[in-house]
């Protein structure tokens, strides 16, 4: 068997592992069910990927998030490493040919979106499969007690039945010890080695601010030269927050997934290569990007949970230099984390009305066969039938985690053209209507396989073979599709909602409200836990967020807002003095705080404030300063 460093020279250039690495890697070649807790930035894909890669066969990933197995897949074939991905989006003669070169060729890790892995044709090939392992990625989705339950992680245990020697690798960020002793039950972990590495980080300084100008705060906390990402909750505050700062001169991009594809990876390229140093993005953003050199994450907007600000602030630092994690807050923010509850999880009613909805708005009838893939638009569905879009996305995710469906990210789907003729027809089309006839001769030209099973075509390419405009080549492909010479499905771009059950009257709908009423009380925990951490100024952040995942901290950590005010904490009256002494009509907030040490930035706010209640100055929304 080769050698695991040998490996990781070879192919990804490095002479040593990150810590635990090598002992993961070790317990999974040594037929060991193991299970890796790892921080964001951690190195969790190489404790798999080494592993398929030194044996025979090959290893199956469980992946939830098809814009990560695929970057995943070709950061892989750009280290000469073969690899698939099947995922949701993808069609059936897609699969079945990746299906068959797992059995055929030299391909050393498949990427699998869990869905897939109960499907007819999946479970045909299954049992042929050589693996070596199974890995589960992102594995607190198979903890229905966890932040982001997935019933279709459920399905992963019946790997064991088919493959019942081959190794479970489990591997997860973030999950607290309840969570991980549900993993180990519903993976059927046997003889665990676990491997945790503390949730420590030395090199990334905490910061919670209070703030009643964010935009203001942003930009002040920003610097054009230093690779940042900048968190907000909605696509809205994503563009506006970009071109704020953008007219502050600070070169940002922004990336959500309403943009289109080639928007989003532009975004991306440009940041990556710090043409743009500043990416404003939803949460959407970072899952699978490895860029050491991100040197500030800014919350623009209070995170919802410990788990999902912890795993986002690992972004940051990544290669152990000093970094920041700013997290900006207001009442708003506590409102909106402590109104969650209730929107998160509505009445019974709430969710049989949304059921009976979706079933209306994909035109499904009742006693449909399961197993069938729709485009949904949330935007369109929620106008159409008047129904608040925040609240609706959380009842369709409670009713996902119901087993009634999943609801993938969005996927582009090319064009895909068959023949539904015989040559005969297209030879008489020909002699009948020349002028749309040499688009399907073009198309067999440059597709072989067009009349087997739908072919992608890339329509630009066919358009400029034909020498013919865009739009008139998608016009004569449908007037094609009218009279029933092809089967034709036009380029589109969106999330897919995958059915699994036979459809019922939404009033004999059976839902487990004992479950969701445990989910809930869950869920207040977690929101409380993070209001405390947010205005909890007395005890060190890094110690709170240790204890959270079930650590003991022996001691403060020093490099956060609360440790640095304990021991550099100024005397308030004197401050308040100096404060009054810096202040001029006409002087912006930010100018006035580039005079004190970004330790104490809190306090000066603060006291600028009580100056402002005191009736002594006033400020407008740019924070620009007027004594009275």
């Amino acid at each position: 068997m080769p050698d695991p460093l040998k490996i990781l020279q070879q192919h990804w250039g490095y002479t040593s592992f990150r810590p635990l690495q090598e002992y993961i890697i070790n317990s999974v070649l040594n037929n060991k069910d193991t299970f890796a807790l790892l921080p964001t930035g951690g190195g969790k894909s190489l404790c798999y990927q080494i592993p398929a890669i030194a044996q025979n066969g090959f290893g199956l990933v469980i992946s939830p998030l098809i814009s990560l197995m695929q970057d995943q897949v070709e950061r892989l074939r750009s280290h000469n490493i073969q690899a698939e991905y099947i995922h949701a989006g993808m069609h059936y003669n897609d699969v079945k040919r990746t299906l068959e070169n797992m059995l055929h060729g030299p391909i050393k890790l498949l990427y699998v979106s869990p869905e897939r892995l109960q499907t007819e044709l999946f479970l045909e090939y299954l049992p042929e499969f050589e693996l070596n392992l199974i890995a589960v990625d992102e594995a607190h989705c198979v903890s229905q007690w966890g932040h982001d339950f997935r019933p279709d992680y459920l399905k992963i245990a019946g790997l064991r039945s088919v493959f019942p020697n081959i190794p479970i690798l489990a591997l997860t960020a973030t999950a607290t010890k309840d969570v991980q002793e549900d993993i180990t039950r519903q993976l059927q972990l046997k003889d665990t080695q676990l491997f945790r590495q503390s949730f420590k980080r030395d090199n990334i300084y905490y910061q919670i601010n209070y703030s009643e100008n964010k935009t203001s705060d942003t930009e002040q906390s920003l610097s054009s030269s230093t690779c940042s990402i900048v968190y907000c909750r909605s696509r809205k505050q994503v563009e506006t927050l970009q071109r704020n700062l953008l007219q502050q001169h600070i070169p940002a991009t922004m990336y959500h997934a309403g943009l289109t594809k080639d928007k989003r990876e532009s975004a991306q390229n440009d940041w990556m290569n710090n043409q743009k140093t500043v990416m404003v993005a939803t949460t959407a953003f970072g899952m699978g990007i490895d860029k050491a050199d991100v040197r500030a994450v800014l919350h623009y907007d209070a995170p919802e949970h410990i788990e999902a600000y912890y795993q986002e602030v690992g972004r940051v630092g990544r290669d152990n230099k000093p970094s920041v994690a700013l997290a900006l807050y207001n009442a708003t923010d506590i409102k909106r984390l402590e109104d969650s509850i209730d929107i998160q999880f509505p009445p019974e009613e709430y969710l049989r009305k949304i059921y009976q909805a979706v079933a209306e708005y994909l035109q499904i009838p009742t006693g449909n066969e399961p197993d069938q893939y729709f485009s949904f638009d949330l935007s369109v569905f929620c106008k159409r039938f008047g129904f608040n879009t925040l609240n609706a996305s959380y009842a369709l995710k409670l009713l996902e985690q119901e087993g009634l469906w999943s609801i993938s990210e969005a996927v582009f789907h090319p064009a895909t053209v068959q023949f539904k003729v015989d040559r005969q027809v297209l030879d008489d089309l020909h002699n009948s209507y020349p002028g749309i006839a040499f688009v399907t001769t073009g198309l067999l030209r440059l597709y072989g396989t067009i009349f087997y099973y739908p072919t992608i075509v890339k329509l630009s390419t066919v358009a400029k073979h034909l020498k013919l405009p865009q739009e008139k080549l998608e016009e004569t492909l449908e007037h094609l599709q009218e009279i029933g010479i092809i089967e034709y499905f036009k380029p589109a771009e969106g999330p897919q909602l995958h059915v699994h059950h036979r459809r019922v009257d939404s009033s004999h709908l059976i839902l487990d409200m004992k479950r969701i009423e445990v989910l809930r009380k869950r869920h207040i925990a977690r929101t409380k836990a993070m209001v405390s951490f947010l205005q909890n100024d007395t005890i060190c952040r890094e110690k709170q967020i240790l204890t959270y995942f079930g650590e003991k901290p022996v001691s403060d950590c020093g490099h956060c807002d609360v440790c640095n005010k304990k021991n550099n904490k100024p005397n308030a009256k004197e401050l308040r003095k100096t404060v009054i002494r810096s202040i001029s009509s006409g002087k912006e907030i930010k100018q006035l705080l580039s005079q004190f040490p970004q330790t104490i930035h809190q306090e000066v706010v603060s006291i600028v404030r009580q100056l402002a209640d005191e009736g002594v100055i006033t400020y407008d929304n740019r924070g620009t300063i007027t004594m009275k």
